[in-house]
């Protein structure tokens, strides 16, 4: 068998096993959609009437879906801490497999739980009053940026999880960054409301940049209270979220890789 066709056959199995994981346990799919829809309702009903009403609901959901995506990288932390710690890594390793194709498979599985949380989340927010304005094939764009972000930030969670002694301390690890990723942003708010330095993070955030391309493309416009962004990341805010991708793309598969080979070969 060819390398290349070995590779995703290898990234296959490993994939459909961890989604086989999934099925015997439930609770984890339960994890991915039950956390995105409390920040919908809390968001859209709590907060929104005060920042805007129905038209704010149709501004969060864009954030929404961004900031789920990047916290379902738990999912690839958490597994492979687990795999490490239950000694299914080393028992991989011994197996006539790429090295490359255990990450694959499970970044690749983590996209198929992205999935699915995005598609309760479109319902939800058809629920609670938001609606994509913008074309079949500006909507479908919208959606593929979203989770080039999700792959993305899995294998940010990859890393994160390789690194970790233990699945306890990924958990934490992965909370410790992330919070403070998705709120320092537009993801919510606008940024032009954030004081100083903060303004800037925000500005720049990869989370504000594909929240913002997921509304250009939705055609789901701020509420009138709310400051218009500015500066070259806002207004290319496409081109700047899928850029943001393929950077931590980038950078996070390669030391994931180095990192795995790490653990491998103790």
């Amino acid at each position: 068998m060819q390398p290349r066709a070995r590779f995703l056959r290898d990234s296959a199995i490993v994939a459909h096993r961890n989604l086989l994981t999934i099925l015997r346990v439930p609770t984890l799919l339960v994890t991915a959609t039950i956390q995105p829809l409390m920040f919908v309702f809390l968001f859209a009903y709590i907060f929104g009437a005060s920042l805007g009403g129905d038209q704010y609901r149709e501004f969060l959901l864009a954030g929404i879906f961004t900031q789920t995506v990047a916290f379902n990288a738990a999912f690839t932390t958490v597994g492979l801490a687990g795999d490490l710690q239950k000694g299914i890594i080393d028992r991989m390793r011994t197996l006539p497999m790429s090295r490359l194709a255990v990450l694959m498979g499970r970044t690749l599985s983590d996209l198929v739980v992205n999935i699915l949380s995005l598609g309760v989340m479109v319902i939800c927010g058809y629920i609670v009053g938001w609606r994509i304005h913008g074309s079949v094939a500006d909507a479908a764009l919208a959606f593929a940026i979203i989770l080039l972000f999700a792959f993305a930030m899995s294998w940010v969670g990859a890393l994160t999880g390789l690194i970790s002694p233990t699945v306890e301390v990924a958990q934490s690890a992965g909370l410790i960054w992330m919070f403070p990723l998705s709120f320092i942003s537009s993801a919510f708010i606008s940024a032009e409301t954030l004081p100083g330095p903060l303004r800037t993070i925000a500005e720049w955030n990869p989370i504000t940049a594909v929240s913002a391309a997921g509304r250009k493309l939705f055609d789901n416009d701020a509420p009138p209270s709310f400051a218009p962004a500015t500066g070259w990341a806002a207004d290319n805010c496409i081109l700047y979220a899928v850029i943001c991708s393929l950077v931590i793309l980038s950078i996070a598969m390669p030391a994931a890789l180095l990192q795995y080979r790490k653990v491998a070969s103790h």
